[in-house]
């Protein structure tokens, strides 16, 4: 599969890309790179912009990613560059608009055989992109993947996307030079963001950049479902408490309609990660007390993706553990919450 994709610009990562870079340099090119890291930080992105670097020759020194007009970066976009494949699920045959396989399949893998008994025809290298080696349909396709990274081809290079690599078989790891991303730092947040949406304001990137936490992908599937309003909502409570319970009564209404689902599962999301925000800068018994909420904040929310716990009582005590950090909440008041969940 050699799909045409968007000029791949990434945002961060630029230890993880100085050390493909000085690979490159070196001489000491690993024919095999599993990169990893949370979801969401731009790994597949990454990936995309190594290898359209990897196939380019005489490209500016000490960058990787490619300028819009250069020809390997334009053949990209294209899916006309005939040195590149990728593998991804595709879309199911009988499925709804946009649903993809569970699985990329042992035919997807053993349909790069042809690409790899010929040899490169515009660069030196071949490169295939696989997004998410995760996703390989075990064991048939992991397997068949293992002989060519076994025996590689002369000249090629596999860049495999991971964001479990655990899961992975360990013949396939092996074989591997990890190279680890991280999530990105609030500056390269922000500039993802506002690339992404260049038409939110900047009170909207920061509520996107604190609800992300480092991960552009999360912090969009959050501006898609309108969670700046929430996320404001969960600091105004942790800042200020609740006392009334009209906060936390409002979300509940908004995340326990039926047509909320998707948002209510953001929001079992997002609160432990308001709570650890708050316990960064704490000392003492509030750190004591951030910490507590936030490992109550986990098992709440835990407990109720695995047992379809009531949505809108969930929501009240997710709430009453935020609003702890405020330090002015009653104790009977939390245990009034907890009966409500009965």
């Amino acid at each position: 599969m050699n799909e045409a994709t968007s000029a791949p610009v990434f945002y961060g990562h630029d230890e993880a890309a100085d050390a493909l870079l000085a690979a490159m340099r070196g001489g000491s090119l690993h024919h095999a790179w599993l990169i990893t890291g949370p979801p969401g930080i731009g790994k597949a992105t990454f990936a995309r912009a190594a290898a359209a670097r990897l196939l380019a020759e005489g490209a500016e020194p000490g960058a990787l990613s490619l300028p819009p007009h250069h020809r390997t970066a334009a053949l990209l976009a294209a899916g006309a560059h005939p040195d590149y494949r990728e593998l991804r699920r595709l879309p199911k045959k009988d499925g709804k608009d946009g649903e993809l396989a569970r699985s990329i399949t042992i035919d997807q893998v053993r349909g790069l055989a042809p690409f790899l008994g010929t040899m490169a025809s515009l660069s030196t290298r071949r490169v295939i992109v696989i997004d998410s080696a995760d996703e390989l349909e075990r064991p048939g396709a992991s397997n068949a993947l293992l002989k060519s990274l076994e025996e590689p081809p002369a000249g090629t290079i596999f860049l495999l996307v991971s964001h479990a690599p655990g899961r992975l078989l360990p013949t396939i790891r092996s074989r591997c030079r990890v190279l680890r991303l991280e999530p990105l730092d609030d500056r390269a947040m922000r500039q993802a963001l506002a690339q992404a949406l260049p038409d939110a304001g900047a009170d909207e990137i920061d509520a996107l950049v604190r609800a992300g936490a480092g991960s552009p992908g999360r912090a969009l599937r959050y501006a898609e479902l309108g969670m700046a309003e929430i996320d404001d909502a969960l600091h105004a409570i942790a800042r200020d408490g609740d006392p009334t319970t009209s906060r936390r009564v409002k979300l509940a209404k908004a995340l326990s309609l039926k047509a909320a689902q998707p948002r209510y599962e953001a929001f079992l999301d997002r609160v432990p990660g308001v709570i650890a925000e708050a316990a960064q800068d704490r000392r003492g018994p509030a750190l004591a007390v951030a910490l507590d909420a936030y490992a109550r904040a986990r098992d709440v929310a835990g407990a109720a993706r695995g047992l379809s716990l009531d949505a809108s009582g969930t929501v009240l005590e997710l709430g009453g553990l935020v609003a702890r950090l405020a330090g002015n909440e009653s104790t009977q008041h939390g245990a009034d919450l907890r009966r409500t969940r009965g």
